[in-house]
């Protein structure tokens, strides 16, 4: 069945393969993006079932306005995929306070503000679907990685408490924990590097910006399976709460969940036992 797609980020890399395909199996797609004639260039210009319409994230007004020219246009919307993303790298100490800022008003606020827009539409409809593009790094702490990390990590803890708040209203959430994948992430204009720099990091520093920079167009995963494999999600009467997308971040992130319980149980010798006297049964 034909649905409404909000899809964010959808000039270019994984969005611009979210919505082509979602266009190809005959959905209704509001492609967003700072520029909406390179959102129109990047999915082969003006069609019937596209809305190409500006949108900057960090923008609450500007969210509210593309909801408004979706409804206005399609008159719902199903899904919203929250894609749109940039990347902060480097050592904690050497990201500015303005850096970390910018890094979670983008990555976290922004997906927050759309989200804020999209929810009236869905409650007024008794459904929808809310999916929000997270990452590995929002399950396991990676090197380099602490102002994007902490971002992605303020995601999940959105996403899944905010899955209680709409239940209710037969709105569904899934979070997408992409590892590595041969999106436009690591290009120039989506990376930004650390504005400080400390002699006791600056060997590292060097070498692991090296490694990142190396990375870009090598990384194992294919976003247009990615893609497809949304679509899918997004076409089920019962989506998941969580997709862990590629091998290595499988691995990853059952390895992390191995920890956690380990941490749990090794907690309990020291950690059950903290209750007030009067409150134990």
């Amino acid at each position: 069945m034909s649905k409404v797609f909000l899809i964010t980020g959808a000039g270019r890399g994984l969005g611009a393969d979210i919505a082509r395909q979602a266009l190809a199996a005959g959905h209704q797609v509001v492609a967003t993006g700072r520029r909406p004639e390179q959102v129109l260039h990047a999915l082969g210009g003006e069609q019937d079932n596209l809305l190409a319409t500006a949108l900057d994230i960090t923008d609450a007004a500007a969210a509210q306005r593309a909801v408004r020219a979706a409804t206005d246009r399609f008159g719902r919307i199903d899904v919203l995929v929250n894609n749109a993303a940039n990347f902060y790298a480097g050592y904690f100490e050497e990201i500015s306070d303005a850096q970390m800022r910018a890094q979670i008003e983008t990555n976290l606020f922004g997906p927050m503000n759309i989200t804020r827009a999209v929810l009236p539409v869905m409650r007024a409809q008794r459904g929808g679907h809310v999916i929000t593009i997270s990452s590995l790094a929002g399950v396991t702490g990676l090197e380099f990685c602490a102002a994007y990390a902490a971002a992605k990590f303020g995601v999940e803890g959105f996403m899944e408490s905010l899955a209680h708040d709409v239940e209710p209203f037969n709105i569904r959430t899934t979070i997408v924990e992409p590892g590595f994948f041969r999106t436009e992430l690591l290009v120039d204009s989506s990376t930004t590097w650390a504005d400080l720099t400390i002699d006791d990091y600056a060997e590292r520093t060097a070498a692991t910006k090296k490694q990142w920079q190396a990375m870009n167009g090598q990384q194992p995963g294919d976003p247009t399976k990615l893609a497809a494999a949304m679509l899918t999600i997004a076409g089920q009467d019962k989506p998941p709460a969580r997709f862990v997308a590629g091998a290595d971040a499988i691995d990853a992130v059952a390895a992390k969940a191995g920890e956690l319980l380990a941490q749990a149980e090794a907690s309990r010798v020291l950690g059950e036992d903290l209750a007030h006297d009067d409150a134990r049964t």
